[in-house]
């Protein structure tokens, strides 16, 4: 018994050695981020009525600006297979796992860059927590259900949706097994759409700068990179491969694309303040306080301007 205490405890200290400070407060950070989603998520989990009327408002406000298409495209989607596994496949995999990837890439190679973009996604994800909350919205695909509890006088397209993520590939919403990590009346805004904008627009200033101008060295300027463009056109398709595949697969309106990219630039926004003011502010805060290492911990260098960082707070 004395030998298995000892190999644990050995085996632990080679596991915790290879992880940071750093990289203990990002998971921290992820930590409190899926709080207060679930958060979020018990407090309007109770308000499918709400979320009902709400869907009906957005889509009574497409019909009056012409452009309520998310019926006519799932009912093109749902009974093409290929079209509606591509369309599935899009919205589960090039999202949360593609962002989760990206990220831990960008930490580990593109450390300079990685605090601000993951600082817009934190600052879009708080702010579309808070819209939730106060203005819960049901998707297409929960339509039929809710009409059927909420209004028996319904329109006839709210009960043509189908879930084609159920339906095709075999995953649901409302399953045991991921009931306790989907808020299911988070249509508007659309992460899935603002986060994938992000995501692509990170992608490519991952791989910035993608050239230079003429040198004494290089005359005639340095060419962009192949994969720079490569980068580039990633960057672009995923985000506009989204916004098909989150109103085929009947999860989203087109006005929550709207939104969920009015969040994003937001989250942008706030990520620039952060780094062009928060972070110095509080760095020089924090200077003040007696806690060895807590700057360094709190406020991480790449979190702050290069012209504060070559200040280096003295």
């Amino acid at each position: 018994m004395a030998q298995l205490e000892v190999d644990a405890g050995a085996l632990w200290q080679r596991f915790a050695a290879r992880f940071s400070k750093r990289d203990l407060l990002e998971g921290a950070i992820v930590a409190v981020a899926f709080l207060l989603y679930f958060g979020v998520r018990g407090a309007v989990i109770d308000r499918p009525e709400a979320a009902y009327r709400h869907a009906l408002d957005i889509i009574k406000a497409q019909r009056s600006l012409g452009f309520f298409w998310e019926d006519d495209l799932n009912a093109w989607i749902k009974d093409r297979w290929f079209w509606a596994q591509a369309m599935n496949l899009s919205y589960f995999y090039l999202h949360f796992p593609l962002i989760i990837v990206f990220g831990i890439w960008l930490y580990y190679f593109r450390r300079e860059k990685y605090t601000l973009t993951r600082d817009a996604f934190l600052a879009s994800g708080a702010i579309a927590l808070v819209v939730y909350w106060l203005y819960p919205v049901a998707p297409p695909r929960a339509l039929p259900e809710l009409a059927q509890q909420f209004d028996p006088n319904a329109p006839s397209y709210v009960y043509s949706f189908v879930d084609t993520l159920h339906e095709k590939l075999g995953y649901a919403y409302d399953t045991q097994s991921t009931r306790a990590f989907v808020n299911p009346y988070a249509a508007m805004p659309s992460l899935h759409f603002g986060w994938d904008l992000l995501l692509g627009l990170g992608i490519i200033w991952a791989f910035w700068p993608f050239g230079r101008g003429p040198t004494r060295e290089h005359p005639e300027g340095v060419r962009s990179p192949w994969w720079f463009w490569v980068a580039v056109t990633v960057g672009i398709a995923l985000p506009v491969l989204q916004i098909f595949a989150i109103t085929m697969t009947a999860n989203h309106y087109l006005l929550d694309a709207v939104a969920g990219g009015g969040v994003a630039v937001l989250g942008i926004a706030v990520a620039l303040v952060l780094q062009r003011w928060g972070y110095p502010l509080a760095r020089e805060w924090l200077r003040r306080v007696p806690l060895p290492g807590g700057r360094r911990l709190l406020v991480p260098a790449d979190a702050l301007p290069e012209r504060a960082r070559s200040a280096r707070w003295r």
